[in-house]
């Protein structure tokens, strides 16, 4: 009787089962089984590591917790110094997370944050081979790096369109969350061309695929089995995943991958020119039909656009013919123009709509000629503040009634600077009651910083003077 039963529920599960297959078949669902088989043994499992001081009172001490990333980088966790570790000595801090295959010589795609600071890359492979990988180069502003590890015969991934990607469709991942390889999660696409605070260069594919720690890096898949963007980040207010997951296009990651491997670095196109959003009460003043386009605030007066004729109260309307939706369109569509080459603007100044041709600039903070490595040299030495600044020029000297000056370009969102509040834009005075009027002051006047204290650092924002107070760590 016992057996009969057992048999009994077993036939009942079967067809259950089955039974769910039909329906979902009937419903159209996907079925991705063939896609993981044929693509699970190009996804690979990141694991970085690097030494670093040991500061466990960041964590409330040893066995503390780890503080929960809000937004984007869901890796680089710290962990707590064992006991008897004391302040000053140095740590491991691992990164985990995932890649794919695009070469069969062994270049491997990831998020630029999975290797950031790294000492140390290793990759796993699906037949559970550890190969050390090489750094080949990382685009912080777009989260890309580029892997390369000495192998040949590799398993690779086909690589699709995303630009073909509409809402809706049927999308899935494969990755390696808290360490858990080659799992599968899937879902659709909820949004496309969404842009994030601070990530002006990238169209980011919204989905509901879930995505968690060590997922970062790894594929996103179309039904067809080709890679359409690299999962990147979440919206979390828990630390976890809650239904919205970001990944970059395959079209951007690549065209940065190709400059990492051809180049070693990034060029992105720059017009000068400080931008806001077009509301319905200006869009109205300007004579315009609707809401949209990019308004230039300001320009710089050495930038490709001062010199080809653009001015402050120009809405840029169109690049080469393609819409500029948003203000936060225009940095995207303009970054991806290689420096040096010509662009078609469309804009529409005192109520009517012209043309201007400009050509493009290098982006300030990508290295280039001479004069540009060499503020790039400068600013990278910026380290202990975690930011990158440069000389601020005469005209902006004159608007702002000051004789020095240092104008931020970029913030490190972990460092000293973004502790405390520090922005891309803002123009530094004086540190420490030290004024500085170049990069090069600002790095004597920190080096000569010591002990765990706050110092006070003026600056001016939107052409206002406040201070903020910066705390940097000793051990740094």
């Amino acid at each position: 009787m016992e057996r009969t039963t057992r048999h009994l529920s077993l036939w009942l599960l079967l067809t259950i089962a089955a039974f769910a297959w039909q329906s979902a078949q009937a419903r159209g669902l996907p079925d991705f089984t063939e896609l993981v088989e044929d693509a699970a043994p190009a996804v690979v499992n990141i694991a970085s590591t690097r030494a670093v001081p040991s500061r466990s009172e960041q964590f409330g001490g040893p066995g503390g917790q780890d503080i929960p990333e809000i937004f984007r980088h869901f890796f680089g966790d710290q962990f707590p110094s064992p006991p008897g570790q004391g302040r000053g000595r140095s740590q491991e801090r691992q990164s985990l997370g995932s890649g794919f295959i695009i070469s069969e010589d062994g270049y491997i795609l990831t998020n630029a944050h999975v290797v950031d600071g790294a000492d140390e890359i290793l990759v796993r492979l699906n037949d559970r081979r550890e190969l050390e990988a090489e750094l080949v180069g990382a685009d912080r502003e777009t989260d890309v790096a580029l892997l390369k590890v000495d192998a040949e015969g590799l398993p690779t991934l086909t690589l699709g369109n995303s630009d073909h990607l509409r809402v809706g469709e049927w999308v899935a991942a494969i990755g390696s969350p808290f360490g858990f390889d080659h799992s599968v999660t899937a879902g659709i696409v909820s949004a496309i061309n969404r842009t994030l605070p601070r990530d002006a260069y990238v169209p980011f594919i919204q989905t509901d695929v879930a995505i968690n720690p060590g997922n970062s890096g790894g594929p996103l898949f179309n039904l067809d089995g080709e890679v359409v963007g690299i999962n990147s980040q979440i919206f979390t207010r828990s630390g976890g995943f809650m239904g919205v997951s970001f990944a970059i296009p395959i079209s951007v990651a690549m065209d940065i991958a190709d400059q990492l491997r051809d180049d070693g670095q990034v060029s992105r196109g720059w017009l000068g020119v400080v931008i806001q959003p077009v509301s319905r009460d200006l869009a109205e003043s300007f004579g315009m039909d609707s809401p949209s386009g990019a308004l230039i605030a300001d320009l710089d007066p050495q930038g490709p656009a001062a010199q080809s004729g653009l001015r402050a109260g120009d809405v840029i309307m169109q690049v080469d013919g393609e819409e500029v939706e948003s203000s936060t369109t225009l940095p995207r569509l303009i970054g991806r123009v290689s420096p040096g080459n010509d662009v078609e603007l469309t804009l529409m100044r005192d109520g009517e709509q012209r043309s201007q041709d400009v050509t493009v600039g290098r982006w300030p903070d990508a290295n280039g000629d001479d004069e540009s490595a060499a503020e790039q040299d400068t600013s990278d030495r910026q380290a202990r503040l975690g930011l990158s600044v440069a000389e601020l020029d005469a005209a902006e000297r004159e608007r702002l009634e000051i004789e020095g000056g240092v104008q931020v370009r970029s913030v490190d969102p972990d460092g000293a600077a973004a502790a405390a509040g520090i922005r891309p834009g803002d123009v530094i005075v004086s540190l420490d009651q030290q004024s500085i009027d170049s990069p090069q002051r600002l790095l004597e006047v920190v080096e000569a910083i010591d002990g765990d204290r706050a110092v006070p650092l003026r600056l001016y924002r939107d052409g206002r003077s406040l201070f903020v107070a910066l705390r940097l760590d000793p051990n740094e």
